[in-house]
């Protein structure tokens, strides 16, 4: 059966710009409402010392939806939808940096490995005071023991209960600046890049392999965004896989208030093991398997209906 010729790849020089950021703001929400709970599920697993709270990522689920309702897998979004300027900045990145490299080296590996790293680092420098705020949040109910900061309970009369309203993010945000100050909204800046920098700049080479390989098994019928589709969990969980010990680290340093990348590393290492660096790691890749197939797949397609009209016929998928 006739094998299908390479993926082609849409260039930033191809795309009519005013679409490919209107369609990506909303593709970038979606990603994030979908995922949201394996990544709140994933820093629980990562700060808690043992099991001591949950078993496994199964259990976590089942305890924080029976003990904390639906809403309990959703502290923290609404500040963390700020993130979505970030993931804008990401994808800006990405393309104009792949573009730069284009001019010195034709590899693909290359141009991947170069602007998913440089992505990464422009995302994180917008993202980490937004996660550090998040984190705190994520950690609250069942998990509020683990953290430093903890927002003001409120009465509400109606509900004859104490409930968290949402001023809990100005208090978290008043309690990080009053202990820490400004740089306390940067703490596990190091350890964030040190996790997503990596983790960028695999999961694009290892993307575009994926695609390749599975196109020469493919039949030639088989649409490229399938491909693709099925190219992009692959690359995610090879990647999580790689970074997770830093990401392990990380989310202790941004949590616990930590100042010593190295220091946690070896404590963590002392106290739970090498298995202590895959804690986490399961969700990591639940929550990497949907969004690495809703970013293809949106992605690519956000590329496709913002090429630019004069090369729309001349583009075969």
């Amino acid at each position: 059966m006739q094998q299908k010729g390479a993926i082609q790849i849409i260039e930033w020089e191809d795309l009519d710009k005013r679409k490919f950021y209107s369609l990506g703001v909303f593709m970038t929400l979606t990603t994030r409402i979908t995922v949201y709970p394996a990544s709140l599920i994933r820093t629980r697993l990562q700060v808690q010392k043992g099991k001591v709270l949950y078993s496994g990522t199964f259990d976590a689920f089942c305890k924080i939806l029976r003990a904390e309702g639906v809403q309990g897998l959703y502290r923290g979004f609404m500040v963390n939808t700020f993130t979505l300027v970030s993931g804008q900045a990401y994808i800006t990145t990405y393309e104009l940096v792949r573009k730069y490299v284009s001019q010195y080296s034709p590899s693909n590996t290359v141009k991947s490995v170069v602007a998913g790293g440089a992505a990464s680092l422009v995302a994180q420098t917008i993202t980490v005071p937004i996660d550090v705020v998040s984190q705190q949040l994520m950690m609250q109910g069942q998990g509020e023991h683990l953290t430093r900061f903890k927002p003001k309970p409120k009465m509400v009369l109606a509900a004859s209960k104490r409930r968290l309203t949402f001023g809990q993010t100005r208090d978290i945000t008043v309690q990080i600046f009053a202990a820490d100050g400004f740089r306390g909204f940067y703490r596990g800046y190091v350890a964030s890049l040190l996790t997503y920098i990596p983790n960028s700049a695999l999961w694009w080479p290892f993307y575009h392999f994926y695609a390749e390989q599975l196109s020469l098994l493919a039949p030639s019928e088989c649409p490229h965004l399938i491909l693709q589709a099925l190219a992009g969990p692959m690359a995610a969980a090879t990647a999580s896989t790689i970074t997770n010990p830093m990401d392990v680290v990380r989310a202790r340093v941004q949590v616990e208030g930590r100042s010593s990348v190295i220091e946690t590393f070896k404590q963590l290492l002392a106290e739970e093991g090498v298995w202590g660096m895959t804690k986490g790691l399961s969700a990591r890749i639940i929550s990497s398997l949907p969004t690495s197939v809703l970013i293809v797949v949106g992605y690519e397609t956000l590329k496709r209906l913002s090429l630019r009209a004069d090369l729309i016929e001349t583009r075969h998928w």
